[in-house]
C-alpha cells in the first residue's frame, strides 16, 4: 500500500489575491469593472486568517462590502467572521488599512444598498435569487 500524500486545500480565491497584489488592487475576469478590496478576517470559530477578494462601495472615508454570495440562500462565512472580529485591515490597492466593521442597518443599509445595486445592477439579481430576507452589508470604518 502506497502513502496518500495531503496538501492543504488551495484557496479558491489564490489567483484573484495574486493579480490584485501585481497589479495595484486591479483585476480582471469577473471584476473587471468594479472596485475590489482584499478583506482579512479571522474565523469565529477557527481563528484561521483568512482572505477574501470583494466588491465594495466607498461610503464615508470608509468602504461598504456586500455579502451577496452570488444571490445564495446562505450568508458566505467571511459575514460571521468580520461581525465576530470586527478590527481588522483590508488592502485597498496598494495600501493596507486598518478597519473597524459593523453592520449596516436601516436608513444606512437602504441607502448603501440602493446605490449598489443602481450602480451594479448584478446585485439586484442576487436579492431577486436569495431567498434570504436581505442581503448583509457590512461598512468598514478607518480607525
Amino acid at each position: 500500500m502506497t502513502a496518500v500524500e495531503t496538501r492543504p486545500a488551495r484557496n479558491p480565491n489564490a489567483d484573484i489575491i495574486e493579480e490584485f497584489r501585481a497589479n495595484e488592487g486591479r483585476v480582471g475576469g469577473f471584476f473587471t469593472g468594479f472596485d475590489l478590496l482584499l478583506l482579512h478576517h479571522r474565523g469565529a470559530r477557527s481563528g484561521v486568517e483568512r482572505i477574501n477578494p470583494l466588491a465594495y462601495q466607498a461610503v464615508d472615508g470608509g468602504y461598504a462590502i456586500f455579502a451577496s454570495k452570488g444571490g445564495a440562500d446562505d450568508n458566505p462565512d467571511w459575514l460571521y467572521n468580520v461581525l465576530a472580529n470586527p478590527d481588522t485591515v483590508v488592502d485597498v490597492g496598494t495600501e493596507t488599512i486598518a478597519v473597524h466593521a459593523h453592520e449596516a442597518v436601516g436608513d444606512e443599509y437602504e441607502r448603501i444598498w440602493s446605490k449598489q445595486k443602481s450602480d451594479y445592477p448584478q446585485f439586484a439579481e442576487y436579492e431577486r435569487r436569495t431567498a434570504r430576507d436581505c442581503i448583509p452589508v457590512v461598512v468598514l470604518e478607518r480607525v
